[in-house]
């Protein structure tokens, strides 16, 4: 489990989290979501301790983040940013082998190639292992860089849990590769010592995917739970300041939003 308690992130006097309190479940698919501006970023940068000047703790198997080396975090947490610049022509396969820089010293060992060569397979982007990753569409890089946090945390730890944070994931995607990728997910998810937490805006992505879902105001945890719990008219007319109409079939599973 990855928990966090009484997170408050400010800069100068402007807080950005305000006391929010959340727990990830291993085996579930965790998804943040909220206006722009709404703090969701920030919580991802705190939980995967990109940022640390928080007030608050965060827990990895109930182990204090700041009490984790940053090789020990770096070999079960990946974590994809929105912002991912490379600005060297190395080749994709090269790319991806960086995911395991954390599990070698010298040189990388079988298990780290058999790692890199299933992540690539996984994601469906081994035909491109020998091109140029500059020459790439952003979507192709997109996908590529899934395929690099995955090699990162690719073979269970024994005793640990494994960690992948997505933020805004779905960046630069198609509709026919967003709707992949969260398949990919949910195949991912039945490692039962997997957490993944992503943020997303799509909320009819949110709603057909997520199992349990965040949703976040004003730097404050406005509700979290199933999609039927958070993807109300409440939550949504006081989160996005619209009206939805929302289509929710309980017996087969789905709920749908319309905005007018």
């Amino acid at each position: 489990m990855l928990e966090a308690k009484e997170i408050t992130f400010k800069v100068g006097e402007k807080v950005l989290l305000d006391k929010v309190s959340v727990q990830f479940e291993a085996g579930k698919l965790n998804l943040i979501i909220g206006p722009n501006g709404a703090g969701k970023s920030t919580l991802m940068k705190v939980i995967s301790r990109q940022l640390t000047s928080y007030q608050g703790t965060v827990s990895y198997n109930h182990v204090d983040s700041k009490a984790l080396s940053d090789k020990k975090l770096a070999q079960m947490r990946a974590v994809l940013s929105q912002n991912i610049d490379l600005a060297f022509p190395l080749k994709v396969w090269e790319v991806v082998m960086m995911g395991r820089y954390p599990h070698f010293t010298d040189a990388p060992r079988q298990i780290d190639r058999d790692a890199c060569k299933a992540a690539l397979e996984f994601f469906d982007v081994m035909y491109m292992a020998e091109r140029d990753y500059l020459t790439l569409s952003g979507g192709e890089r997109q996908r590529v860089h899934f395929a690099r946090v995955l090699t990162q945390i690719w073979h269970p730890i024994p005793n640990q849990g494994r960690y992948l944070l997505l933020d805004e994931p779905l960046t630069f995607l198609d509709i026919h590769y967003q709707f992949q990728f969260m398949h990919k997910l949910r195949e991912l998810l039945k490692e039962k010592d997997l957490v993944v937490v992503g943020v997303v805006h799509d909320l009819n992505l949110a709603a057909q995917f997520g199992d349990v879902i965040h949703l976040i105001q004003n730097g404050k945890m406005l509700a979290s739970g199933t999609k039927y719990e958070v993807l109300n008219s409440e939550n949504i007319k006081r989160a996005f300041h619209l009206e939805p109409v929302i289509y929710n079939n309980k017996e087969k599973g789905s709920l749908h939003l319309f905005f007018e």
